[in-house]
């Protein structure tokens, strides 16, 4: 796709639904995030927020916020698996949750992300995408999508045989996450977007689950 078809996939009513469930959500879940922000001081001290330069629509660069939920280390995987041991207690269940991603509500304002669509990847990780992939990279990023609900950190875990949590991700998930947000992009209607956001509601309160295991895959040599 290209990026003047990725430009016109957020079109008028698709902005508008943006910016007013943006903006409804920031003002109910605002007692939550100064809550947890201050559960995160408390239990892991500073910084209450983790950022990182993530790629935005058409491939331009923006700083994502999100919620800390790993313990500050040196390095480490580009990739979160559920069960890294960076992660704290309290994170564990934010990202279950995927609480600490409500602070891209802002993004969403801001025109850098929409409500639906591809997860804002990271540069380092674009990067390093598959050709045949790429093309996502163009459309603008979204809070949530059918990727983000049927791959999550629980794909992310490598089966036996596997030890580059990296690379499994890159050759193994990315094509299947690409996959499934190219078929959403290609009719990014008013109501398919209601369709996921219900869904991904549904998942938040522990009422839904979509993700879809990923089997059958062996390292290569």
């Amino acid at each position: 796709m290209s990026s003047s078809t990725h430009r016109r996939a957020i079109g008028p009513a698709r902005r508008l639904l943006d910016v007013l469930v943006a903006a409804l959500l920031l003002l109910v879940v605002s007692p939550l995030l100064a809550i947890i922000a201050l559960s995160i001081l408390v239990t892991s001290g500073r910084p209450v927020l983790f950022r990182q330069p993530r790629i935005g629509e058409n491939g331009r660069p923006f700083v994502l916020y999100k919620l800390r939920t790993m313990r500050m280390v040196a390095s480490g995987p580009e990739v979160t698996a559920a069960s890294d041991a960076r992660i704290t207690r309290l994170g564990a269940f934010l990202r279950r949750t995927a609480i600490d991603e409500l602070p891209q509500l802002w993004h969403v304002l801001r025109a850098q992300m929409t409500l639906v669509g591809p997860r804002p990847e990271s540069a380092t990780l674009a990067d390093r995408y598959p050709e045949s992939c790429r093309s996502v990279l163009l459309a603008r990023p979204g809070l949530t999508g059918p990727a983000q609900l049927q791959y999550r950190e629980r794909s992310a875990v490598p089966p036996e045989g596997w030890t580059d949590v990296e690379r499994w991700y890159l050759d193994v998930l990315v094509p299947l996450r690409v996959a499934a947000d190219q078929e959403y992009l290609k009719r990014p209607t008013v109501r398919r977007t209601l369709h996921y956001l219900v869904v991904t509601a549904l998942f938040v309160f522990g009422l839904a689950d979509v993700q879809r295991p990923v089997t059958g895959q062996t390292a290569s040599s």
